[in-house]
This record gives C-alpha cells, sequence and structure tokens, in this order.
C-alpha cells in the first residue's frame, strides 16, 4: 500500500525529472510551509519541497559556515553540485537567519531564472499582519505569473485551493486513524506519505490518499496494548527510521508537531471571498514555529494541547544541530512541559551524520522510564 510513497521520497530528484517531462511544467524549489503551494499550483508549476542532503557536502562549504544546519548546507551543496538543475527557480520565505543568507548565496551561484523572498510578517496576532500577509501574497502572485508565462485566475486559485484542502483533511484523517490505532499504520510509512506529498503532483497525491483511506478503513488490526504514546516535535525530520526505533522501543510516535508533518496541513482555507486573503487567513491562524510569533506561550500551549488531546506518554524533540530557532524555543518549552509533569526526551541530529545507535539507545531509556 505505502510502496510507491517511498520511491518517490527515495528519489525525489528523478520523480521531478519526470514530471516535467510528462507535463512539460515548471518546478518551483522551496523551503518552507510558509511557502502558498497553492499560488505556484495554480500557476500550473509543481512545487518542489528541498529537505537538504543526504550526500557529503562539500562545494557548500566554501560559502557558508559550519555551524550553518545541515538543510542549509545540504541543499546548497545539491544546488552547486548540479542535483537542482531540475528547477525553475526557488522561493525564500523570512524564517532563520541561514534561510535568508542561503537566498543571497543561493541568487549569486546557481543561476536559476526565478527568485522569490516572501517577507512574511513574524508577528502574527497584530492587526496590520494580515493586510501585510495579503500585499506580500499577491507581490508574490504577480512575479510567478511573470516566471510561468500565464495569468493566475482566481478560479485557477480557487480549483488549488480546493485540492489542498482536500489533501490537508486527508494527512489529518490518516494522522488520527494512527493516533486511534498505532499499529494500523506504521510511523515510517505515514512518515513516506507527509513528505512524498510535499514533493510529487499533488492531484495524484490526493488520489494516492484518499486510495490509502479508503483500505484502512476496511483493515481494522487490534491495537497491541503496552506501547508508549508519544508527540515528537522539531523541524525536519530527515531520519525515517526514526519511528522504527521508537517503536522497536515499545513506544509509537501518535501525533507530531514538525515541518514535515502536522504543520505542514494544519488549517482549512475558507473558499469563499477573495482567494489571495484566504489563503493568507489561513498561513497566519496555522500552527506556527519558532520563526513566528503569537504569544509568549502560544508555542508551549499548542505542545501541551497536542500531548492532551492525543492521550500521549511523553515528548521527543528532534532538532537540527544548530537550527537556532527551536533551540531558543526548547528551554522554555521543556519548562511547560516539566510543570505539567509531562516526560522529555532531546536529541540533536544531522543529516550527513548517522547518529542512529545513540538514538536508539536513548529511545531505549526513555520508553523504559515511561
Amino acid at each position: 500500500m505505502f510502496k510507491k510513497f517511498h520511491e518517490v521520497i527515495n528519489n525525489p530528484y528523478d520523480y521531478a525529472k519526470r514530471w516535467i517531462q510528462d507535463h512539460d511544467g515548471k518546478v518551483i524549489g522551496l523551503f518552507c510551509t510558509y511557502t502558498p503551494e497553492e499560488l505556484i499550483v495554480a500557476g500550473g508549476a509543481l512545487p518542489f519541497r528541498i529537505f537538504g542532503s543526504m550526500g557529503a557536502v562539500t562545494l557548500a562549504d566554501a560559502h557558508l559556515q559550519a555551524y550553518s544546519c545541515s538543510l542549509v548546507r545540504g541543499a546548497l551543496g545539491d544546488a552547486l553540485d548540479g542535483k537542482l538543475d531540475f528547477l525553475d527557480g526557488a522561493v525564500f520565505p523570512h524564517t532563520c537567519d541561514s534561510i535568508q543568507r542561503l537566498s543571497d548565496i543561493w541568487r549569486i551561484n546557481t543561476g536559476l531564472s526565478f527568485h522569490a523572498d516572501i517577507v512574511l510578517p513574524v508577528k502574527l496576532n497584530t492587526e496590520s499582519a494580515g493586510a501585510y500577509m495579503v500585499g506580500i501574497f499577491r507581490k508574490f502572485k504577480k512575479n510567478l505569473e511573470k516566471e510561468l508565462g500565464r495569468e493566475i485566475t482566481d478560479e485557477d486559485l480557487k480549483a488549488a485551493i480546493d485540492m489542498y484542502n482536500r489533501i490537508r483533511m486527508g494527512l489529518e484523517q490518516l494522522y488520527r486513524i494512527r493516533r486511534d490505532n498505532p499499529d494500523a499504520i506504521s510511523g515510517n510509512d505515514l512518515y513516506a506519505v507527509v513528505k512524498s506529498g510535499m514533493v510529487m503532483d499533488r492531484n495524484i497525491f490526493l488520489q494516492w490518499i484518499s486510495e490509502v483511506i479508503e483500505r484502512l478503513k476496511d483493515q481494522s488490526p487490534e491495537p497491541v496494548s503496552g506501547k508508549k504514546r508519544l508527540v515528537l516535535s522539531g523541524g525536519i525530520c530527515n531520519i525515517p527510521d526514526v519511528y522504527g526505533i521508537m517503536e522497536d522501543a515499545g513506544g509509537a510516535v501518535v501525533w507530531d508537531d514538525l515541518c514535515t508533518g502536522s504543520r505542514y496541513f494544519t488549517g482549512r482555507i475558507d473558499t469563499a471571498g477573495d482567494p489571495v486573503e484566504a489563503v493568507a487567513r489561513r498561513y497566519l491562524t496555522r500552527a506556527i514555529c519558532p520563526a513566528k510569533h503569537a504569544g509568549l506561550r502560544s508555542r508551549a500551549e499548542y505542545l501541551l494541547h497536542l500531548v492532551e488531546e492525543n492521550r500521549a506518554d511523553g515528548v521527543v524533540f528532534i532538532f537540527l544541530k544548530f537550527c537556532d530557532p527551536h533551540l531558543f524555543d526548547y528551554p522554555y518549552l521543556k519548562t511547560a512541559l516539566d510543570e505539567a509533569g509531562i516526560p522529555s526526551l532531546f536529541f540533536e541530529i544531522e543529516d550527513q551524520m548517522s547518529a542512529e545507535g545513540q538514538l536508539k539507545t536513548r529511545c531505549e531509556a526513555f520508553i523504559e522510564m515511561l
């Protein structure tokens, strides 16, 4: 059932190249879930999430400090090595310092025809944030139209919005199936589904997950008792074996707060009214990441809500090394969990450095403690 999803994420670059051949379309790379993919799809292009590189990074070291995270270094390394030559352009939302500086280096060195900086508001709970974000999205829409050589009509955008609403509802439904019965779908398979949905043709992806949901409805394995329920929190998770390691140790990830997870599908878009304004409202109100601000305790309250709602026994933080926004938030998130009596485990990873043995040992100890 999940084999085709794994095939996509195992060779995402090959998938994009085949898509270009089949559709004679353009591919726009992106680094963040705050990129308004709806506008890219409405323009007939393929939004393609760049996850860094699982290979050795050498070329990027001439342009970046060693303390840049592996996402930034890996993505630039693949671009300089020609592995991302199928891209027609890339989008850089205003997130962390490293991504913003990567934008400058990328523009100078990659030579792609389209380059967009989306400087979104950082504080999302002010009166002016909404109008500001709408203005940024309208500007991005005009730049896309120029690059893609076609007008993005309201009808095109509404169709894309409807499709993304159905994708997000489907992903949330898959998460709920796993939450209610962790034995119905493995964490590794669910990871493959979510990640493939960020790189493949979204219409085809919607068909695939709809088929998976229907098949899972017909299967109802009895839950295995004794598994400790976990919430995974962090940014990008590029190590799918994380889920298998936790399951082998006697745990199960029943929900997450990840960029490559639930943050991607939280929030629906109202199809009434101006579609650009509707898209902007969703990005203002979706689950925020550390690069945005919506209150002094908003992220801690949201994490506590996830633990309670999904009946979790503990939280596992998994951060990319040198990811400053997540690391800045960690102390106060851990304090909030401690005050609520919720155990947590902190783990720091790098894509290019295997840490599975250490993670396995620490997960086993954490699960036993739970």
